[in-house]
């Protein structure tokens, strides 16, 4: 492997501590990661392809393109369903029970890649540490681009099942930045 390669390994561990250390609401932590290598990458972009032709979402084959020439991806996914338990109303609900009970009580996904509904605090933490990882690789000057086609492929494949939404981070160390000059 070339020296650009292990770099990008490392800073998907940073990401990773990044993500892991963003602020939480109320401190509790509800977020997973976790650092795809290249054995996987291709079974994951081919989970997109068949995702996007399924559902006629062009953007998920020419997002798959991009994660087989990545050096990692990172994936970060949140358990949202998992409420903040301080009834703000942003889920939907004018409770925390309400939206818990909705959870239990709610019929298959029927189809819908993410599960719903989510606790807004909870989708707010997962932002926060999706920016928080996209930073770090930016810092580090590694090219990168958050992808919500990445995280329906990982949750098509079973990865990170646990979450209800997952956001994938593909990053790349070469001349040109692949997630931007793509024909």
């Amino acid at each position: 492997m070339t020296a650009e390669y292990d770099a990008v390994q490392t800073v998907a561990s940073l990401m990773a501590l990044s993500a892991r250390t963003a602020p939480k609401g109320k401190g509790v932590d509800t977020i997973r990661v976790e650092v795809v290598g290249r054995a996987d990458m291709g079974r994951l972009a081919d989970a997109m392809r068949t995702y996007g032709e399924a559902h006629t979402l062009g953007f998920f084959s020419r997002d798959a393109k991009g994660i087989e020439q990545s050096d990692a991806c990172v994936l970060i996914g949140c358990r949202g369903q998992e409420v903040a338990g301080i009834n703000c109303g942003g889920c939907g609900y004018q409770t925390c029970a309400g939206m818990t009970a909705s959870v239990a009580d709610a019929p298959e996904s029927g189809g819908a890649p993410f599960k719903g509904p989510n606790c807004v605090i909870r989708m707010a933490d997962l932002g926060i540490a999706v920016g928080s990882a996209a930073r770090t690789a930016a810092i580090h000057n590694v090219d990168n681009r958050i992808l919500y086609s990445g995280g329906v492929g990982a949750l098509s494949l079973g990865m990170m099942e646990d979450c209800s939404v997952v956001y994938a981070i593909p990053l790349k160390a070469s001349g040109k930045n692949i997630f931007f000059d793509r024909t």
